[in-house]
């Protein structure tokens, strides 16, 4: 089959691998109908993962059908159709009977595209199925059901619900690309006050105020005053790191109020300074995190009820095969305008970039 595959930071390609097997009863091997690209797999492809060794099939988030079943899955047959979820569950560690899926300790967590081979490709091999792939209602185009593999439970259990978003609060979004606008989506869910998203793309800021952003304000424009003014200088109940830059996090410590929350997303590959000169005074709760995916029932449910935003996020479709110019648009969204890209849907007007940087 056809897979894209790590070579080393700065290189990937779409190139022949081994067709994947059932390895474990636990498993399924699904044909990949619609694939995305993650925002960690730009960081992989950086360098700022090095547990992803050269050879590995990248991509985390698929939807699919499934075509071979290991003896002991219960919960799909082939011809199903599936959500992959990005994080993979033994189910019996202490974390998983905690629901708390994204630290597995019995071979599962985040291993598509990180420790084992991913879904960036034409089939791929699954782990731990009855706990980490989701049946598909027909209702749900793949296009949209793909955000539930990861931004949308990411964005809702790590942002909204550590930064514990409540009615009439002045939540704020730093980073509006895929992640931060699902933040901004999810935390509509609480009914805050106002929400106010920041970052430097005025494409991205105008989605952010299509999915629920009281307030967009570019990052070079002054938010933490914005911020101050609003809130007559108390600063935002919940503040939101979804860039993965130590910029970003000290401004979201800059912009909490006393006895506020700071909920980290973002992936991060550089240290940030933790100011506790400023901070140990201030009663303020900063959370980190990795997804578990626990939600994804429910966000699937409101997404079949239409109560779940999906259509500003997906901004290009591609083929499978064109994973190398996805790579590339997706990459610079400040030229291109990309969001959330998706391959295997209608294919997309051809943006033509320069200086490719994917064999």
């Amino acid at each position: 089959m056809k897979a894209l595959v790590f070579q080393e930071p700065g290189r990937i390609a779409w190139q022949d691998v081994p067709d994947p097997g059932i390895d474990d009863p636990a498993d399924v091997i699904v044909r990949v109908d619609v694939v995305t690209i993650c925002g960690t797999d730009l960081h992989i492809l950086k360098g700022d993962v090095p547990e992803v060794t050269p050879g590995r099939v990248l991509g985390h988030e698929a939807v699919g059908t499934v075509v071979e079943t290991g003896g002991d899955v219960r919960t799909v047959r082939p011809g199903d159709r599936v959500l992959i979820s990005c994080i993979s569950a033994c189910g019996r560690c202490r974390f998983c009977r905690e629901s708390r899926y994204g630290q597995c300790r019995g071979g599962g967590g985040w291993i598509l595209g990180h420790t084992i081979d991913g879904t960036q490709a034409e089939y791929v091999r699954v782990p731990f199925a009855d706990l980490s792939v989701h049946p598909l209602p027909d209702s749900i185009e793949g296009s949209d059901a793909v955000l539930l593999a990861d931004i949308f439970p990411t964005s809702y259990e790590v942002g909204v619900l550590n930064g514990a978003v409540r009615p009439a609060d002045t939540v704020v979004v730093v980073g509006a690309g895929p992640i931060g606008l699902a933040a901004v989506a999810t935390a509509g869910f609480y009914s805050p006050a106002r929400i106010i998203a920041v970052d430097l793309v005025e494409s991205r800021l105008a989605a952010a105020r299509a999915l629920g952003a009281d307030v967009a304000v570019n990052a070079d424009e002054g938010p933490e005053q914005l911020v101050a003014d609003l809130t007559e200088g108390l600063g935002a109940d919940v503040v939101m790191e979804a860039v993965g830059v130590p910029e970003a996090f000290e401004m979201c410590t800059r912009m909490v109020r006393p006895g506020g929350r700071v909920a980290n997303i973002g992936v991060h590959g550089k240290p940030a300074v933790l100011h506790l000169e400023d901070l140990w005074i201030k009663d303020v709760t900063i959370t980190t995190g990795l997804v578990d995916t626990s939600s994804t029932p429910m966000l699937l449910r409101m997404m079949a009820a239409g109560r779940l935003p999906s259509a500003e996020l997906i901004t290009h479709q591609f083929e499978l095969g064109d994973m190398a110019e996805a790579y590339e648009v997706f990459a610079r969204a400040a030229e291109t305008g990309a969001i959330k890209v998706a391959l295997g849907g209608a294919r997309h007007t051809v943006v033509s970039l320069p200086d490719a940087q994917v064999a």
